[in-house]
């Protein structure tokens, strides 16, 4: 008896069950959403440098420390590399201490957020809405006086406009 129980759970343990399926699909389709600015492999990677093109288009991630923009204080926004969408404000910028530029909350309706599994966990992704471009992630260890939110956000991934 004990044997067969055994076996019985094995079985079930080793079901693959199609709601798992459904879940992939799901987030398959999202990643194959239309943007306003759409261009072929080979025009993004003549428009964006390698570390750019690694970043927003391959969903890489810069070196921790590597960015200009990590210490930047001047006041201004900071736009996507690739198609120049405004992402975030200096005022909503802060020091993370993790080695990426960090905002406390990006421009409403210009920043696109999904689900990413590659590192085996759900993440919080964004992109940019406009051309899809991945930016970084959302953490939930931000600042507790005003959102609680940490984009941390790959600085290839940004242009910086200085305020005028």
């Amino acid at each position: 008896m004990k044997k067969i129980i055994f076996a019985l759970c094995v079985v079930f343990i080793g079901c693959k069950g199609t709601s798992q399926e459904k879940e992939v699909s799901k987030i398959d389709s999202k990643k194959k959403e239309q943007f306003k600015v759409t261009k072929t492999e080979a025009e993004w990677r003549k428009q964006l440098t390698d570390m750019q093109f690694y970043v927003l288009r391959k969903a890489g991630t810069e070196n921790p420390g590597s960015s200009e923009l990590l210490h930047n204080k001047q006041k201004g926004v900071y736009t996507c590399a690739a198609c120049g969408t405004e992402l975030f404000k200096s005022e909503h910028k802060f020091d993370s201490g993790t080695g990426w530029p960090s905002f406390d909350r990006e421009i409403k309706g210009n920043v696109g957020f999904d689900v990413d599994y590659n590192l085996g966990y759900a993440r919080k992704e964004e992109h940019c809405a406009t051309c899809g471009g991945h930016l970084g992630h959302v953490f939930n260890d931000g600042p507790k006086k005003t959102t609680g939110e940490r984009h941390c956000i790959n600085g290839t991934a940004l242009n910086f406009v200085p305020e005028k």
